[in-house]
């Protein structure tokens, strides 16, 4: 006699839950309900965004079993307090960029995952068929790529950027680089906090280009670029140097050589301020920081670290006086001195 399985007892994957999210961002599912300003029907919706009817109907439940939408008299559908505040692209917390990114390039990463665990390296090649000699060069395969990579990252300093700038008193440091800092919003954060400030963001020229094209007005004078490669090119001397999301990228031996690189740049006095995500001394956790470790070896060459681990760096380069501040969110923040 056969035995049936209990559905009930086998979940689907979180995995399933994200592609959810990430069609329904991608169909524009939230947008068009933004604009409406009314509950539509889930055929008014699929024809507004050319979908069929049928599958339609079963991605607008699946969002509601989510608590991405509210449905009301059965058959029509709104947004919640959460899709509006972080999957609609006008909202300022928007996280649509990151959604398509996760979509688009994470996503495919993680199919190989298990050959990431067996060569202990990132899965460029197999995934899309460019060779992750160059690491950024993988990265910003294309403009449309490096793009999305950069519109992400500034969604993300929308919700974490403020807190993670708060974290120490930076008044002192008038004279900032922000090495890798991509489209600019951590810099936003920072002369906004700290309004007697200057940012220099520091970046590769294609980046430098799409940052002031696209991302920071020219009328904002606190906020300059210089174009370069951290690991070739001169570090101009600073008060501060900020590497957000920076280390986590690279092994042990290129971050000891860039913050070593930093030290000798740095003005006396001056610090640099680390910004990554955490994992707990005792590995327990937490779970996002343990999966974007792994998030690292498939995309990248680095991975997340304990704060002893970044502190340890941070002496070997020559910093002092190693503060470690969590935040409450998924960034922290680690000062050294000079």
């Amino acid at each position: 006699m056969g035995h049936s399985v209990d559905q009930s007892q086998v979940p689907l994957p979180y995995i399933v839950c994200f592609q959810v999210m990430f069609t329904a961002c991608e169909l524009g599912v939230f947008d068009l309900l933004l604009e409406s300003e009314e509950p539509l029907s889930s055929d008014a919706i699929a024809e507004r965004l050319g979908a069929s009817t049928n599958g339609m109907e079963r991605l607008l439940d699946a969002c509601v079993g989510l608590r991405l939408l509210g449905v009301e008299i059965k058959t029509f559908y709104r947004n919640t307090e959460i899709s509006k505040l972080y999957l609609t692209k006008s909202s300022p917390k928007s996280q649509y960029h990151n959604m398509m990114y996760y979509s688009k390039t994470i996503y495919l990463c993680w199919h190989y995952l298990t050959e990431a665990v067996r060569d202990g390296r990132n899965q460029y090649e197999q995934a899309f068929g460019v060779s992750s000699k160059d690491l950024f060069e993988a990265l910003y395969r294309s403009e449309e790529e490096m793009i999305k990579f950069m519109y992400g990252l500034n969604a993300i300093w929308s919700i974490c950027g403020k807190d993670v700038i708060a974290a120490f008193d930076l008044s002192p440091f008038t004279l900032i680089y922000d090495l890798g800092g991509g489209a600019g919003g951590l810099a936003k954060e920072c002369i906004s906090l700290y309004p007697n400030s200057t940012v220099t963001i520091y970046d590769l020229p294609k980046v430098v280009q799409v940052a002031k094209e696209s991302f920071i007005p020219p009328e904002e004078h606190r906020i300059t670029f210089q174009e370069g490669d951290f690991f070739k090119d001169p570090v101009p001397e600073a008060d501060l140097y900020i590497l957000a999301r920076v280390l986590h990228d690279w092994a042990d031996d290129k971050c000891l050589q860039l913050l070593t690189k930093v030290y000798k740049s740095c003005k006396p006095g001056g610090g640099v301020l680390v910004v990554e995500t955490l994992l707990n001394e005792d590995k327990t956790g937490p779970l996002e920081t343990q999966l974007y470790s792994l998030n690292m070896l498939v995309q990248a060459e680095g991975k997340e670290r304990m704060p002893t681990e970044y502190s340890k760096l941070l002496i070997a380069a020559g910093f002092r006086e190693i503060q470690v501040k969590k935040t409450g969110k998924i960034y922290d923040a680690i000062l050294g001195r000079k």
